[in-house]
């Protein structure tokens, strides 16, 4: 028999979901989204395949190599993944917002040492699994920081002093230059000149916050990043370089960088800033609260970005990386203000900033290339500890389920119309406080093995994390191809609070500290990518046209997958 708490633990999390099943049963809202499978517009663009972390030495231990292989096998050789603290003195040891490489050191005489082991462990263990890196050439060696003592952080979740001698300019460019030099050309002799040229290259990390990762000038900041880039380039020619992995912030450092490389004649293959959102706990007064979104802070961020980059003629057609791209600002740091991430709110949100933040470069005729999502996981930290992650020991969380869902799409976008879509305006100015936004893209790939793949994401997304509505989805369908002239076979996946879900699972066992294997099985298996079951798994077409209906739960995404009846399911 289970333990009286396991069991009081188990009604708890049943009476805490009664209010939203019972509003599911009485109260849906109905939601058109009318699909034209007529009207192919531009290609998809996998924004999505970039992720990061502070800790590089993470990637090689355990949970990281598994997490690895997950994101490495969406799109093989097409993902990246970008952390901090490649040149980082020290061991190797990881901890929270830390790590290092030890790839320089000198000798008595101040002559340079240079030692890849580390480092090369990291690439080899991305290229592994089908990841490549975003190079992110910092922080500054111990030996070459013109402020080296203390060097390592003591930071603590909610404690602790972030910027120590790692975050200052070098003593000799000369010496970080050649540095860089060594590294690229390492790297080429290692993996090849046509894989490192296929990689991206940038300097630093949010030197526009000077309390945090840099302790110099703004001009020495762009001195350090002229000077790794003529290392990089000296090494390999062809190497696509860039930055300047700016904080996005209510400035104009974006616009000084490129005014910058300009009259510097630096080259510069791509331009990356950061844009985060803003979640608050919401406190009722009675020791009970919620989370409360700012999905808009972080389109805000982005715009702001996006407009400085139009203004200038000479970037307006460089491809951007927003090289940071996450509801808010510390992966590390926990609090109840970060209680969306374990669950289905972390999910929704990506479903609905991701589409929105394409929209908004396009509006400003900016060409968007990647959204690096920054969450990894934490090596050896107990289970939903409430960082903000892909995967919490091991096991996929729902946010992870939805970049498998991003994934599937290919082929060139489609019109997908819903009724219940926020304006991007309005969410950009006001969020989503008042009616929840009901949204949906959809794509065609006519091009695939099948001859023909139609998906449609809906997501039912809030930024008040309480409990709400489901949404009676009804699904038109005109204009579908020839291939699906004899209807179409059906795939449904989904993510909320029953699906894809193995946080709900954690909690409906109980919430314990150290699964044993029968509950770790379990919670691998709620990890997984699930789908609900939709009538007979085919849909009748008629004269070109087709409809679904189904019902999503609030903070709920789902994905409707169609392939011709005569081809083979989609996995």
């Amino acid at each position: 028999m289970p333990g009286t708490d396991v069991i009081a633990r188990s009604l708890a999390l049943l009476l805490a979901l009664a209010p939203s099943l019972a509003m599911a049963q009485g109260d849906a809202i109905p939601v058109t989204v009318a699909v034209d499978a007529g009207h192919p517009g531009a290609p998809v663009n996998p924004v999505w395949r970039f992720f990061g972390a502070d800790e590089p030495n993470y990637a090689t231990m355990k949970d990281g190599r598994t997490t690895l292989a997950t994101l490495g096998s969406l799109a093989p050789d097409h993902v990246y993944f970008r952390t901090h603290n490649l040149l980082t003195s020290g061991d190797g040891t990881a901890a929270l917002k830390w790590g290092s490489t030890n790839a320089y050191t000198e000798d008595a005489q101040g002559h340079p040492i240079y030692n890849w082991t580390i480092v090369d462990h990291i690439f080899d263990t991305y290229r592994a699994r089908g990841v490549k890196p975003y190079v992110e050439m910092g922080f500054m060696p111990e030996a070459l920081s013109t402020h080296p003592e203390p060097y390592q952080h003591n930071f603590r979740p909610g404690s602790g002093d972030i910027r120590t001698g790692w975050a200052y300019p070098p003593k000799d460019y000369g010496k970080w230059e050649e540095l860089i030099y060594q590294w690229v050309r390492h790297c080429v002799q290692r993996y090849g000149r046509e894989e490192v040229a296929s990689w991206y290259f940038e300097t630093w990390n949010e030197a526009n916050l000077p309390q945090y990762y840099w302790g110099g000038t703004q001009e020495e900041f762009f001195k350090l990043h002229d000077a790794a880039v003529r290392g990089v380039r000296r090494a390999l020619p062809e190497a696509r370089v860039g930055g300047p992995d700016i904080a996005g912030m209510d400035d104009t450092y974006l616009t000084a960088f490129m005014n910058h490389v300009k009259a510097a004649g630096t080259p510069d293959d791509f331009l990356s800033f950061h844009a985060k959102g803003s979640p608050n706990f919401i406190d009722d007064g009675q020791g009970k609260g919620h989370v409360r979104m700012g999905i808009a802070t972080h389109l805000k961020v982005a715009d702001h970005e996006f407009a400085q980059i139009q203004a200038d003629p000479d970037f307006r057609n460089k491809p951007v990386i927003i090289g940071e791209s996450d509801p808010e600002g510390c992966a590390a740091c926990q609090g109840p203000a970060n209680a969306y991430r374990n669950g289905t709110m972390y999910s929704s949100y990506t479903a609905a900033s991701f589409p929105r933040l394409q929209a908004l470069a396009a509006r400003r005729g900016v060409k968007l290339d990647g959204l690096i999502t920054w969450a990894f996981e934490f090596e050896d930290q107990p289970y939903f500890a409430g960082f903000r992650q892909l995967t919490s020991a091991g096991i996929d969380l729902p946010v992870m389920n939805m970049f498998k869902l991003f994934a599937k799409m290919s082929g060139r976008t489609i019109p997908a119309i819903s009724d219940h879509q926020r304006p991007l305006d309005e969410v950009m100015t006001q969020g989503v406080r008042g009616a929840p936004d009901i949204g949906s893209v959809a794509s065609l790939d006519l091009a695939s093995p099948e001859k023909g793949k139609l998906t449609v994401l809906v997501w039912h997304y809030h930024d008040d994390d309480v409990a709400g509505p489901d949404a009676r989805v009804h699904i038109d369908l005109k204009n579908l191809p020839a291939a699906f002239a004899h209807g179409a076979r059906l795939q449904h996946y989904r993510i909320d609070r029953d699906h894809s879900n193995s946080y709900a699972a954690w909690l409906a066992m109980g919430s314990p500290i150290a699964p044993n294997n029968a509950q770790r099985a379990q919670l691998l298996k709620a990890a997984q990518l699930a789908t609900v079951a939709q009538g007979d798994g085919m849909l009748q077409v008629s004269h070109g046209g087709a409809g679904l209906d189904f019902t999503l739960p609030r903070q709920g995404v789902s994905l409707i997958l169609l392939t011709p009846a005569n081809a083979p399911a989609q996995h």
